[in-house]
């Protein structure tokens, strides 16, 4: 039970995070072009990005169980990214009930955007374990000091 929450935690991490890079990117139309739209683009991105880090978190807990950061390369990483943003991408045009040339435009895009956040999160990972204290371990606060090294 307690491995399953943490797992969810963990994906709601990673969609909270790709919400905040993903509505980033969307202020940039209004900034960049000066383009004024009536929908909130920020507000759109940012649920995408969050449903986009869930999903790919998923995709990655039922892939890639027992590795951890370290041993996982980041174009394999950003190839699960690429396979979660076609999935959301799917899941996004049944929604909204597009034709196929709009599918086909919307695909590469939320694959990009998803492989490109993927590299991201395990740069940010890798970059958090480097400055983690050496020979530190996730299960260092339930080991137990013995006598020796109290002294």
């Amino acid at each position: 039970m307690r491995a399953w929450l943490r797992r969810i935690r963990g994906a709601i991490g990673m969609g909270v995070t790709w919400a905040i890079a993903w509505s980033f990117v969307g202020t940039l139309p209004r900034w960049v072009l000066g383009f004024n739209p009536d929908a909130p683009f920020p507000l759109i991105f940012g649920v995408l990005g969050f449903f986009g880090g869930v999903l790919f978190s998923a995709l990655l807990a039922l892939t890639e169980r027992r590795r951890r950061f370290d041993q996982m390369s980041i174009p394999r990483f950003a190839a699960w990214g690429a396979l979660g943003g076609v999935l959301l991408a799917g899941v996004f045009a049944k929604a909204a009930s597009l034709g196929w040339g709009d599918v086909l435009a919307i695909v590469p895009t939320f694959g990009a955007a998803c492989a490109v956040c993927a590299s991201g999160s395990l740069a940010l990972a890798r970059r958090a374990m480097t400055r983690e204290l050496p020979g530190a371990h996730p299960d260092a606060a339930n080991t137990e000091v013995t006598r020796h090294e109290q002294i």
